[in-house]
């Protein structure tokens, strides 16, 4: 028995070393680079097998090819990858969501490729680098770990990697080459994942998919170690490779003991689940990229196009019709991506484990092996599948609740990787499955008929889920969480509800799938196809069906007319080339056509000049037009063209002022949003200028617009929305600055209770050791305005959180009227009458202004139709410019978005985050306008911000905290003028 516990020991620290060198890699390229390298199993896959192609297949001494692989070829692909892959995409400023894709797809690319060269077949004759001996591999282990330690601790590369870990540009700030930092942890991890490939090999199968995530299951000792700590992650791997290998002594009888097995041979799997699903997550930010979440355009005449070539399959036969069944099948599977990426904005890396449920299932069903449930027709199979497996989309959309980025492309993955390890490689539960097809459609030709019906459905059902009130609230989830939680978006509700809605249509495709195929093919749900095809539907446009659509005909088509393996390094390529390219491959395509299309203007001659210019009368004198100033910035002397604009960047207003494009003449906003000398301010300020705001400039008369350079012209009609006057139906009208009036009696809204409306009593928040906000009181009333005032640091930003329901504190009350809603979330307050807008902007840039306006009006207090006009026209929004997408609109029009669309839920309290951040003079002053009109109907608000001169202007009680606590308190006035002197104590 001793002996037993021994041998078994020792096998457990082979695995275990393996495991722990696998860990060290990934935790090197994460510190030096930022980056989780979903890659590292592929790198150690090619490594073998480069190593048994030189050692085998050649004849070359071991050591010359070990050293060849492991100290030239390994530590290359690491420098290459840094150099031509991730370098770029630090340079566009290392978006967490371009980092993910461009890993997956270098995964993919390398997987496709050694499909290509190798062959998809196993081998079992890889050289044995080390022997079975675990000694020499815990040796070769702890000798990296303690190298890499010592290094990181005690050299100058070492204080330079920490350096750069902690803050990059501060670093290059400081005069470290950042980029050599990057290249040396790529090529250490790339070292590492071949080290682990060439060990692993021989004794496990060396196959192009089964060794990569085998490796990539191991993922769980970085994880647990935080992606920081390298003692923990060796312990750990360790640790789990002993007692997965002391399992094997178990031997329950009944149906434990499949169980049991199963455990023994897939313990890191279950590590992997836990470190992903219960610790807490690695990486916080949303990571998609902008071709995940950006509308593509539909190429004219694309739908027509694919339906055609959806219905050319009709007349095949034979083998081509066999093969075509399975792209409408497969179809549907990426529509579920479209719904929980594209839609949703939610990564999912598992998707193919629903699709095999969906199959696994609807086989059991039709069998009457499923327990519980009679025998069923293949067709009503399918439909119960889909039932089933809905529901356990929450696997995926619970933990998606609380995490994002990076944290939550590794708990998909874990639960894809769980659901193949331990349900589609039991023999319990697919041994002898077979699956026909529905009675009536047994032959291909029927059957894919009924697949097109299908894939009808599940198209309607993918557009349903874009348009209407749901659309716009998952649109807004997908490009800013936080903002559509502030506007009253239910989103754990709304994540939830897409990642079910995406496992449905999964379990639909993977059971269409399975009745094309007429069996249960475990292989064809891989956890490595889960990654391919979420690289697929990123890189050919996630927010397209039509872009599903043709990854479905771009795989089935060229893994079925070439080589397999051809599909995932095609779309391996474009995932790696994300960084380069956007937009999507359609785009740049596009993009490259327009520019080398040839522009050459045709001449007339003198003969022909002459006869023009008699014929063609001369133009008429351009009139000068009012055009709103809300739309795009262009003054009232625009020439007449500007009435009518075009499309983005065609002239229209996006032209003027959007991504990419360069301001025309007649453009009021300079370089960054900033309005340039000489010219009329864009937006409300153009409504009545500074001077009506009580500031010097000159009041308009009225019936005049301001012409070129802020002259009025006779005769027209002011230009954009006159903000002296809003609404007649509200009191919006206020009498000059606060401070002008003397003691203030707010006026009671109409409907809005008297006394506090939001209080905070004894707030207090911690962070770690530091306390932000210690015993903190404040109350708001209706139609007052409040500020707080005070350095940076001093605790506003918690106090405004804490309001808003995006902090909770660690003691203390927060009261809205009589009920208590320190526990509510953003979203909750949002529809009791608590809006708030942000400091950074909080706009959902693939939605027009329009929609933007419109998710407030759908998901706030009370659900006004009209309150989408109402405040558009009042903020100057209900020109041309509520038609665009929000995306590349100027800093001030897109804050009276974000402003529009707080207001038009109707709220009791509105929370102001430093409302005036990027907005010129002109912009702040009718800022105010607004907000003393809306204090004036009975509104409570509450301002945070820098600007003094905003605050003097417009606040009746003022707030000055410091250290976390409120230190002085009173009228605007008071409070201002005792700081008089100390301004560097309030501003920052």
């Amino acid at each position: 028995m001793a002996s037993l516990t021994y041998d078994l020991t020792l096998a457990g620290l082979s695995v275990g070393s393996a495991a722990a060198l696998t860990g060290i890699g990934l935790i090197v390229t994460h510190r030096a680079t930022g980056v989780l390298n979903f890659a590292h199993g592929a790198i150690a896959m090619v490594c073998a097998y480069l190593l048994r192609q030189l050692a085998v297949e050649w004849d070359w001494p071991l050591p010359l090819a070990a050293a060849l692989t492991l100290l030239v070829v390994a530590p290359g692909i690491g420098l290459a990858l840094e150099r031509f892959v991730f370098r770029p995409l630090s340079v566009l400023g290392s978006d967490p969501a371009q980092t993910l894709v461009a890993s997956i797809g270098v995964f993919v690319l390398l997987v496709g490729g050694a499909a290509l060269i190798w062959g998809p077949g196993a081998h079992s004759d890889a050289p044995t680098l080390v022997s079975a001996d675990p000694w020499g591999q815990l040796a070769v282990t702890l000798v990296l770990a303690v190298g890499v330690g010592a290094m990181t601790r005690w050299t100058r590369f070492g204080r330079e990697l920490r350096a750069v870990v902690d803050d990059r540009s501060l670093a290059v700030l400081g005069g470290i080459d950042a980029d050599r930092v990057a290249a040396a942890g790529w090529a250490f991890g790339s070292f590492t994942a071949g080290l682990t490939g060439v060990l692993l090999a021989p004794y496990v199968r060396l196959d192009p998919y089964g060794l990569p995530l085998l490796v990539m299951e191991v993922v769980a000792v970085a994880v647990a170690a935080r992606m920081r700590k390298l003692p923990v992650a060796v312990v750990v791997a360790l640790g789990i490779g002993v007692a997965q290998s002391q399992l094997t002594r178990l031997h329950p009888s009944g149906w434990r003991e499949p169980l049991v097995q199963a455990l023994g041979a897939n313990l890191f799997v279950v590590a992997l689940l836990i470190a992903a699903l219960v610790l807490p997550g690695t990486g916080a930010r949303d990571a998609l990229p902008r071709t995940a979440t950006a509308r593509v355009a539909t190429p004219p005449g694309a739908w027509i196009v694919a339906v055609v070539l959806f219905l050319i399959p009709l007349g095949f036969a034979g083998r081509d019709l066999h093969t075509s069944v399975q792209v409408p099948a497969l179809g549907v599977v990426l529509l579920s991506l479209v719904v929980v990426t594209g839609r949703g904005g939610q990564i999912s890396l598992g998707q193919a484990a629903y699709a095999g449920l969906g199959a696994l299932f609807t086989a059991l069903l039709a069998a009457g092996r499923f327990p519980g449930l009679p025998e069923l027709p293949e067709l009503a199979a399918l439909v119960v599948a889909v039932l089933l497996v809905a529901p356990l989309g929450l696997l995926t959309g619970w933990p998606a609740i609380s995490r994002h980025g990076l944290a939550l492309a590794l708990a998909t993955f874990a639960v894809g990787v769980g659901v193949s390890r331990f349900v589609f490689a039991q023999p319990y539960a697919t041994a002898g499955l077979t699956l026909g097809r529905p009675a009536g459609f047994e032959n291909d030709r029927t059957y894919y008929v009924l697949e097109l019906g299908l894939l009808a459905g599940a198209l309607l059902a993918a557009h349903a889920l874009r348009r209407g009130r749901t659309g716009r609230a998952l649109a807004a989830m997908r490009d800013h969480e936080a903002g559509a939680s502030a506007a009253g978006v239910r989103v754990p509700a709304l994540k939830l509800t897409a990642f079910v809605a995406g496992a449905a249509l999964a379990a639909l495709g993977g059971g269409m799938l399975g009745m094309g195929l007429r069996a249960f093919d475990p292989a064809a749900y891989d956890p490595v196809r889960g990654l391919l095809w979420f690289a697929a539907i990123v890189v050919l446009g996630a927010d397209s069906v039509l872009g599903a659509l043709a990854a479905a005909a771009l795989l089935v088509g060229l893994d079925a007319g070439t080589r397999g393996g051809v599909a995932a390094a095609l779309i391996g390529l474009l995932a790696v080339l994300v960084g380069r390219f956007p937009g999507g491959p359609y785009e740049a395509l596009r993009l490259a056509a327009s520019r080398l299309r040839l522009r050459r203007e045709a001449t007339l001659t003198p003969l022909g000049a002459g006869v023009r210019k008699r014929l063609r009368p001369k133009p008429p004198v351009s009139r000068r037009v009012r055009v709103a100033a809300g739309a795009t910035g262009v003054s009232a002397g625009a020439p007449e063209s500007a009435e009518a604009p075009g499309p983005a960047g065609e002239g229209g207003p996006a032209g003027a002022n959007g991504a990419g494009g360069t301001p025309r003449q007649g453009t009021t906003q300079g370089p960054g949003g900033t309005r340039e000398p000489g010219t009329t301010p864009a937006g409300p300020a153009a409504a009545g200028g500074p001077a009506e705001a009580g500031r010097p400039g000159g009041t308009p008369r009225p019936g005049t617009a301001h012409g070129p350079g802020g002259t009025p012209e006779p005769g027209t009609t002011p230009a954009g929305p006159d903000l002296a006057a809003p609404d007649r139906n509200s009191a919006y009208e206020s009498a000059g600055p606060p401070s002008a009036r003397g003691p203030v009696q707010p006026p009671k809204r109409r409907g809005a209770p008297a006394g506090r409306l939001l209080r905070a009593r004894g707030l207090r928040v911690t962070y770690g050791g530091f306390t932000a906000l210690d015993g903190v009181d404040l109350e708001l009333r209706p139609g007052a305005v409040t500020a707080v005032v005070g350095p940076n640091g001093a605790g506003k930003s918690t106090l405004f959180h804490c309001l808003a329901g995006t902090v909770r504190p660690d003691a203390g009350r927060v009261t809205f009227g009589e009920s208590d809603v320190t526990r509510l979330p953003a979203h909750a307050r949002t529809r009791l009458g608590v809006a708030r807008t942000f400091q950074q902007l909080a706009v959902f840039p693939t939605l027009t202004v329009a929609e933007n306006v419109r998710v407030g009006a759908e998901q706030g207090r009370v659900v006004d139709p009209g309150a989408v006009e109402r405040v558009s026209r009042l903020l100057g929004l209900d020109g041309a410019v509520r038609a665009l997408p929000a995306a590349g609109l100027p800093t001030g029009t897109l804050r009276r978005v974000e402003l529009a669309r707080a207001l038009a839920g109707s709220p009791r309290v509105l929370l102001l985050d430093e409302p005036a951040a990027g907005l010129d003079t002109g912009e702040v002053a009718a800022l105010a306008r607004v907000l003393r009109a809306l204090a004036a109907d009975g509104m409570a608000l509450l301002v945070v911000e820098h600007d003094l001169d905003l605050v003097a202007d417009l606040a009746h009680t003022v707030h000055v905290m410091t250290a976390g606590r409120i230190v002085a308190s009173g009228p605007a006035r008071h409070v201002l003028d005792s700081l008089e002197g100390l301004d560097t104590a309030v501003e920052p």
